[in-house]
């Protein structure tokens, strides 16, 4: 296909997407609009830059050629470090696409929205009525019914409030925490494998980065104290009281705990029963709430949502050095 064609529907595409919705390079996760689309180049800003980076047409045609004449997927890696928005916008054409866990920009046949355009683009057969899906995850339905205790209670001031409605927080708090936790986890686990370089990667409310972290762990006794030994080290130095041997001194002598431990205790609260059916009772309330909520509202609680997620961005957001010229 001649590539005034795949230009002409790319900026058809770019015509079809909200002025504010935000662009997303495919190695570095940062961000940028479009500011300005014309017949021979299109102007992009990153965010929190106020200055226009031009990308020329005939870039965007040598990056087709290539994608196109290779029977192999393009590395993106291949790509210099300012190109990476070529890519992207390469990737709203239905024929080409993205995949962000290899890494690579290849032809596809099966048209689908890019995952790196933060908007609804218009697709031959997919549906524009998007419908409300509710989460099946035990965060999604503990979360919610957090949230309806504090709008209940209005903790503004802890020392006020009732003994029960503090044990309710608690033991809400605590369940979000676990399965907020567990989610992470599996989170992490399938970062793991998308972050392919030591720097940050950005998302609408922060970044990640990925590390790394030594775990020691000794060689048997035997082995550390000889190759101690042979450098001049006294097994004394390095062996300590080893507390389980203790532990069982204890129980076949006359001595107490205390004439072998500094005690020192401390009281707290931990949970000790959940009333699972309470909370699905409530829970089923909440959910029918929101399920009778009238289109006018609806939209109105939207769009306060849009605007407040706005207001987050503005004043989270910013510059890593990298992205300073």
């Amino acid at each position: 296909m001649p590539f005034s064609g795949i230009w002409h529907t790319i900026l058809d595409e770019i015509d079809e997407v909200p002025p504010t919705a935000t662009f997303r390079t495919p190695l570095s996760d940062k961000p940028f609009r479009i500011e300005d689309a014309q017949e021979h180049r299109l102007l992009i800003a990153y965010r929190d830059q106020e200055t226009t980076i031009p990308l020329k047409r005939d870039q965007f045609e040598t990056l087709y050629d290539r994608v196109s004449d290779s029977p192999q997927p393009f590395d993106l890696n291949r790509l210099p470090a300012d190109a990476e928005p070529y890519a992207t916008i390469l990737s709203i054409h239905p024929l080409f696409e993205i995949d962000p866990r290899d890494g690579v920009l290849k032809p596809t046949d099966s048209p689908t929205p890019s995952s790196l355009v933060d908007a609804d683009l218009t697709v031959e057969g997919q549906n524009p009525e998007l419908t409300r899906e509710e989460p099946d995850l035990p965060l999604y339905s503990d979360s919610l019914l957090l949230i309806d205790a504090l709008e209940r209670y209005e903790p503004t001031d802890l020392e006020t409030m009732e003994t029960a409605e503090l044990v309710n927080l608690y033991t809400l708090c605590s369940d979000v925490q676990r399965n907020a936790d567990d989610l992470r986890q599996q989170i992490r686990s399938l970062l793991l494998d998308r972050l392919h370089h030591d720097q940050p990667v950005y998302g609408q409310y922060g970044s990640v980065q990925r590390t790394s972290r030594r775990n020691r762990t000794l060689k048997d006794d035997e082995t550390v104290l000889e190759i101690l030994e042979d450098q001049g080290i006294d097994r004394e130095r390095v062996t300590t009281v080893d507390r389980s041997k203790v532990d069982e001194a204890l129980e076949v002598t006359d001595l107490s705990e205390s004439d072998l431990y500094e005690i020192d205790e401390s009281q707290y609260v931990r949970k000790a029963d959940v009333d699972e059916e309470r909370k699905e009772s409530r829970l089923q309330g909440l959910k029918d709430q929101l399920a009778a909520v009238d289109e006018p509202q609806t939209e109105e609680l939207q769009d306060e949502i849009e605007e407040l997620e706005a207001r987050i961005e503005d004043l989270t957001s910013f510059s890593s050095a990298s992205e300073v010229d």
